[in-house]
């Protein structure tokens, strides 16, 4: 168990810092630079702002623990998609392997910290979450 703990608190760290405190911090420090990566692809603009937000609640999500189980496979969704998207991006627009290599090394991390993320995880039935769910005989 303690293994584990380790190789998920490693990945997502490497996750957070990568997919949320860059973007923030382009964001907040360096404005100018937001689209610089997405408009190089070929993106509008206001696409890099709705990149970032999804990368900061995606890697929230799974990083905090009171977070439900479904919540977090959305998020690893989220984020699995977006690097997916990216090596199909690089590879369609720019066609240089060292700009593909990026999303795939993250798509690696980001398997790693799906991989030992059952200790972080929080079951939340729907009885649990909605007591008011159960139909009553009438």
């Amino acid at each position: 168990m303690k293994k584990s703990k380790i190789f998920f608190w490693v990945a997502t760290v490497i996750l957070i810092l990568w997919e949320g405190i860059m973007p923030a911090a382009t964001l907040v420090f360096a404005p100018e630079y937001v689209n610089a990566g997405t408009k190089a692809l070929g993106y509008p603009d206001y696409f890099a702002y709705s990149l970032i937000i999804c990368k900061i609640l995606g890697v929230t999500a799974i990083s905090v623990n009171k977070v439900p189980d479904k919540l977090k496979e959305w998020a690893y969704a989220g984020l699995a998609f977006n690097l997916i998207f990216a090596l199909i991006s690089h590879a369609c627009v720019d066609q240089k392997p060292e700009y593909m290599l990026m999303p795939l090394v993250f798509l690696g991390i980001l398997v790693i910290s799906y991989r030992f993320r059952k200790w972080n995880s929080r079951k939340v039935s729907f009885t649990e979450a909605d007591p008011y769910s159960e139909v009553s005989a009438i």
